[in-house]
């Protein structure tokens, strides 16, 4: 191969890598006219090739770079996009850890306060019993001196009813011995029995002179004893009834002590310190989820700021969501006007009173269209109603004007207030004609209806009957409301009376006042309601102070995680020595 095939080759070769790089090939003249051509010698033509090999290098080099920077680039994005999920998952765990800590903290408070309300309670409720305790020991006491004293009195009965026995059994045979003596028999007949008592009359005078001559204090002493003797079975009756006091004191006694021992129990009742180590170990878990969440928040707060910088226009999306917005808004601002309107009902217009009075052209930052759902719902609730009003008015109208044939209403179309007035108006035009024909009351009975009401609700004066009527009627209705709301929460039947409401209410309070304890167990677990108190204030008071030091710490050492703080000391200490 000569030397001119060799060069065309080459640039054969050179043509080719230039079309493969989407650019046109050069051409080799071979005419002898030059007159539109320029020459290179054979240096200049393999320096030019060696440039163009060098330039076609050159841009495959850097078109296969450019595809490395794009895949490297949808790599960053797509780790951008995690990184960003991650952020926006552990800032959403933070704020939840944040509502949890508060949630706690304020039932700890909550429950603190019930706490030391319920102590309060018991102690007084102890020093009550203890004084009750007191009272009925001087009771038991006194009543134990009142025993001693009837038994001594019971005792000296028995003996003078022995000592009457015999001397009952000695007059007896005193007669049989004086009969025997004079009339040597024994008696048995109705004289015999008229002697006995003659000669027992006789023995009595002899026991009356013999008793004469004992002192006066004995006489006395013996009438006293013969008074006593007949008001016996008195005696008998009072004891029977101290001792059934007695018994009674007892059994209070022992149900005072019971419940002095359970509420000893109540108080002695605390958490273990296992229960306190549960609980600073879950402190310390959420320590180090907030300075987690603090790192992410960073983080989020530097990518947001790159995200900024990079983005110049909102996106048509962002449009279409605003102009929805702007939409919904004037529809809620709409539904708000007609309810602050002074048309609307007075009661429904007091309710939004409070939304009106802070409505304001910043209602876009804060919309506060909250309190339109419930008065929404309460018109809803009275156009339903209405419903039920006019069933009621046309079982009233039927039976007061039967001969007024009512339309059928129409199930498709909804109840109007027309058609509600209409009836009202035609029963008032009936009642009205009947009052014309028929004849007043006496004045009499009117006076005395309304001396009784005044007698009732403590009215002086006529003036003051209608507001206290009014005052009545109000009261009244709040009252039905509360028990009607009452039965419905405790679900029970309308029917029911105030007494099965009132036992159901207080059965509710006793399973309330006996499961306090069960609640703060199962609502804060088994720690100790003083300790937990303790751990968060020093929480709230050690732990800024720890996060600048670690913070500074951080930054000295040139690091990002608190993980790498031991060895980056550690490397300094070794560098030191």
């Amino acid at each position: 191969m000569t030397e001119k095939q060799r060069e065309e080759a080459e640039w054969e070769s050179i043509n080719v890598l230039l079309l493969m790089h989407g650019l046109k090939p050069l051409s080799l003249v071979k005419r002898t006219d030059t007159k539109d051509l320029i020459i290179f010698d054979k240096q200049s033509s393999q320096r030019m090739r060696e440039n163009l090999k060098t330039l076609m290098e050159e841009t495959s080099r850097q078109q296969n770079m450019i595809r490395e920077l794009i895949e490297t680039n949808k790599q960053l994005k797509n780790e951008l996009q995690l990184q960003h999920s991650r952020a926006a998952d552990q800032e959403q765990r933070a704020n939840d850890l944040e509502q949890i800590m508060g949630s706690v903290k304020s039932k700890i408070g909550e429950m603190e306060d019930e706490s030391l309300n319920r102590v309060c309670q018991q102690q007084n409720k102890i020093k009550e019993l203890q004084k009750e305790h007191t009272a009925l020991q001087a009771k038991c006491e006194h009543y134990k001196k009142k025993r001693m004293e009837q038994q001594e009195t019971i005792a000296s009965l028995q003996k003078d009813i022995c000592r009457l026995t015999k001397e009952d059994e000695e007059r007896i045979i005193t007669q049989n011995r004086v009969f025997s003596y004079l009339c040597k028999r024994v008696p048995h007949t109705i004289l015999d029995r008229q002697l006995l008592c003659l000669i027992d009359y006789y023995e009595s005078k002899i026991r009356k002179f013999h008793k004469q001559r004992q002192c006066k204090e004995d006489e006395s002493q013996s009438e006293e004893d013969y008074r006593s003797l007949s008001a016996s079975p008195t005696y008998k009756g009072l004891l029977m009834s101290l001792q059934n006091q007695l018994k009674e004191s007892k059994s209070k006694i022992d149900a005072l002590l019971s419940e002095k021992l359970n509420l000893q129990k109540d108080l002695e009742t605390r958490p273990t310190q296992r229960e306190l180590r549960l609980y600073k170990q879950q402190v310390k878990k959420l320590e180090k989820a907030l300075k987690k969440s603090i790192k992410l928040q960073d983080l989020i707060s530097q990518k947001k700021a790159e995200d900024k910088e990079g983005k110049d226009e909102p996106s048509k999306d962002n449009q279409q969501q605003t102009l929805i917005d702007q939409r919904y808004f004037q529809v809620l601002r709409s539904i708000n006007s007609i309810i602050h309107n002074p048309r609307a009902p007075v009661i429904i217009y007091k309710q939004s009173k409070g939304g009106a009075q802070h409505f304001n052209k910043d209602l876009v930052q804060d919309c506060g269209f909250e309190h339109l759902v419930p008065i929404i719902e309460m018109w809803a609730d009275q156009l339903a109603s209405l419903k039920d009003l006019y069933k009621s008015l046309k079982i009233l109208s039927a039976e007061l004007v039967p001969w007024h044939n009512l339309k059928k209403q129409d199930e498709s179309e909804g109840v109007k207030v027309e058609d509600l007035l209409f009836i009202v108006d035609t029963m008032l035009e009936e009642v009205e004609n009947k009052e014309k024909d028929s004849n007043m009351p006496d004045f009499q009975i009117l006076r005395a209806i309304v001396s009784h009401f005044q007698k009732l609700f403590d009215v002086p004066s006529l003036t003051g009957v209608y507001p206290r009527m009014n005052e009545v009627y109000t009261r009244l209705g709040e009252v039905n409301n509360a028990v009607r709301n009452l039965q419905e929460l405790l679900e029970l039947d309308s029917s029911s009376s105030l007494c099965v409401l009132v036992s159901t209410v207080g059965k509710l309070c006793r399973l309330v006042n006996e499961d306090v304890n069960e609640q703060v167990m199962q609502l804060l677990g088994p720690e100790d309601l003083q300790s937990i108190i303790n751990k968060l204030e020093e929480h709230e008071e050690f732990f800024p102070a720890f996060q600048a030091f670690t913070n500074d710490l951080l930054e000295i050492l040139e690091i990002d995680d608190l993980d790498a703080i031991v060895p980056a000391v550690r490397k300094l200490k070794i560098l030191s020595s």
